[in-house]
Formats: C-alpha cells, sequence, structure tokens
C-alpha cells in the first residue's frame, strides 16, 4: 500500500471518540499536554506487564492487544482505534500494561506522557470517568471475542474480524497476511486460508500480496456472526459512538 497523504483530519485528537466526547475545559487541558504522533506497523507500544511510559489515542491507527503465555504464544483478545485509548486504564490503577499491545494498523495517535495524564486525571473527574467507561466497553469486547471463539465457525470470526478492522481502517484495503490473520485468531494458518478462501469465493474480499480488500461490506456483515453487531452495540451504548459502526 503506498502511503496516503496525511490530512488535517489525520492529525486532529477529536477524531478520536474518547476525545471528542470530554468537555471542552477537559479536552484543553488535556491537550496541552499531547502531541500527535506517527505509529509505524508493527510497533510494539508495551509488553504484557511492562512499565507504561505513555498512552495513546488512536486516530488513524489502530492497536492489537494481545494476550502471551509463558511459553511466547500469543492471541488477539481485543484491538483499539479511534474509539479507545491504550494504557490509560493501568495507569490509573498504578499497573503495568495489561496485553502486549503493537500496531496492527499504521498511522496517527495522540500521545500523552504517563505523569502528565496522572497529573490532569488526577483532577478532572470527567476524564477519569471516561477512562473507566472505556475499560467496560474494552473487556466486553474480550468477553464477546472470548464466547465468540468457542461457539462460532472459522467463516464467520474471519468476517467478523475484518469488519471491525475495516471500521477502524478508515479505507477498504489495509495490509493483512494470512499468517497474521491466524495468530490473531489463535489458530492454524490453514483453517485461516480456507475460511478467507470461502469469503474470496463469494466476492466478499480481495486478497492480492498481503494487502485485504472490502469487496461487498454488506455482504461479509452478512457471512459474520452476531457478535459484531453485539460489539457495536455495547460501543454505541457505552461510549456513544454510532450504531453502524465503530
Amino acid at each position: 500500500m503506498s502511503p496516503r497523504t496525511q490530512k488535517q483530519s489525520d492529525t486532529d485528537p477529536r477524531g478520536n471518540v474518547l476525545l471528542a466526547s470530554l468537555d471542552p475545559a477537559d479536552y484543553e487541558i488535556l491537550m496541552r499536554e499531547a502531541k500527535v504522533v506517527a505509529l509505524k506497523f508493527r510497533k510494539r507500544l508495551y509488553c504484557q506487564d511492562s512499565p507504561i511510559d505513555f498512552i495513546y489515542f488512536p486516530i488513524t491507527s489502530m492497536i492489537s492487544l494481545l494476550a502471551s503465555t509463558t511459553d511466547e504464544l500469543s492471541i488477539e483478545m481485543a484491538m483499539v482505534g479511534r474509539e479507545g485509548v491504550v494504557g490509560a486504564s493501568e495507569l490509573l490503577q498504578r499497573q503495568g500494561s495489561m496485553a502486549l499491545s503493537f500496531v496492527q494498523l499504521p498511522g496517527t495517535a495522540a500521545q500523552i506522557d504517563r505523569y502528565a495524564f496522572l497529573k490532569v486525571a488526577s483532577s478532572r473527574l470527567r476524564v477519569q470517568d471516561v477512562m473507566h467507561r472505556h475499560l467496560f466497553a474494552l473487556m466486553r469486547q474480550v468477553l464477546i471475542r472470548a464466547a465468540c471463539s468457542r461457539l462460532h465457525t472459522m467463516e464467520e470470526r474471519c468476517a467478523r474480524w475484518l469488519l471491525m478492522t475495516h471500521d477502524r481502517a478508515g479505507q477498504d484495503s489495509f495490509p493483512l497476511t494470512q499468517e497474521f490473520l491466524s495468530q490473531m485468531l489463535g489458530v492454524r494458518r490453514a483453517t485461516v486460508n480456507a475460511a478467507t478462501g470461502t469469503l474470496k469465493k463469494k466476492g466478499l474480499i480481495q486478497y492480492v500480496r498481503g494487502h485485504i480488500t472490502i469487496i461487498d461490506r454488506r455482504g461479509l456483515e452478512s457471512a459474520s456472526c452476531g457478535c459484531y453487531q453485539a460489539t457495536i452495540q455495547v460501543y454505541s451504548s457505552i461510549l456513544g459512538t454510532p450504531d453502524r459502526r465503530i
């Protein structure tokens, strides 16, 4: 994928739903301590249980949160895009990172130093409330995904994952290898190949040289299980995101 020209909206922190939901006074104070940064593809933000030096509010980027085991295996438990934040809840609880976090889709994010964020959050109850509500929505996403992995077919799970990524990507084509998707879903690559092959035959997606393109969005929604809409409804009710997409 050729780099897209950065637009003003790509660098506007209000492109992040949480920041946009803050009262003007809270937003202004928090943004005094923030800067917009470009996050590169596959950049690791935190290791699991590691100290958090910065928090990130994605604007056009997307972060994958992976649970790791002692034998270095990992599986994606949640994704965070413009609807959320990474690192804030752990800082408020004085804990290390709850997950291995890395950039799945390159783009921009508002970055805030840990000490600056804690200084603002400690005196602004609305900021704390927004962070806590986001954590609740994130935990609901994790629970829905856990149930999905046990109850639904691989084709349905692939469709759900692609829809959630499409929502956050802001464009129809994004980088994705089948090896990476198999890691995210915690299954063998051959299993993912079969599922994406079926979606491709149905004319829903196209896969070329490590990039997925969504061809038929409505068809992909029909191919997904109900977990996609359940996740959308959670974020809509808790964070006020649009009903159709995050």
